[in-house]
């Protein structure tokens, strides 16, 4: 269905520093940075509070940045897996449903995607749902190649 070329990136700040943050994404060719956060401007944030970032990815690396509020979870879904230590499987469940019904892949285009990076918090994959977001786009396009900096 959509060009086989998709390169699709994500990536988390936590346990990075500026440095190899920045780096990972000019190195990879990052067009635009698609922030995933539900809060985009907390202290925890650092260098990615949403304004600073948006400043130094355009300074540093000449990348684009954009906040997509309906490729997070909502505060119920993330307040129960995070503060009240949920299950991880309880929690993917209820966020593939809410992305489902949100129908994402009509809110951002291949084109957003191709050479997009997805940024959230977490500092591996495996229980984020940025992975959640480039796994459901890939099986509702197809021929994406997800790569986790």
């Amino acid at each position: 269905m959509l060009n086989p070329s998709i390169q699709l990136f994500t990536i988390g700040f936590t346990q990075k520093s500026a440095e190899q943050f920045f780096e990972s994404l000019i190195k990879s060719g990052i067009k635009t940075l698609i922030d995933t956060r539900l809060n985009n401007v907390s202290q925890l944030a650092g260098f990615t509070k949403k304004n600073d970032l948006k400043y130094f990815l355009k300074q540093v690396g000449e990348i684009d940045y954009v906040h997509i509020l309906d490729l997070a979870p909502t505060k119920d879904i993330l307040d129960e897996y995070k503060k009240n230590k949920g299950d991880w499987e309880v929690y993917e469940r209820k966020f593939l449903k809410l992305i489902s019904e949100r129908e994402i892949e009509k809110k951002v285009s291949p084109e957003l995607i191709s050479y997009g990076c997805l940024l959230c918090s977490e500092a591996k994959p495996h229980n984020c749902h940025r992975r959640l977001v480039a796994e459901y786009l890939s099986k509702k396009w197809g021929n994406i190649n997800i790569c986790h900096l």
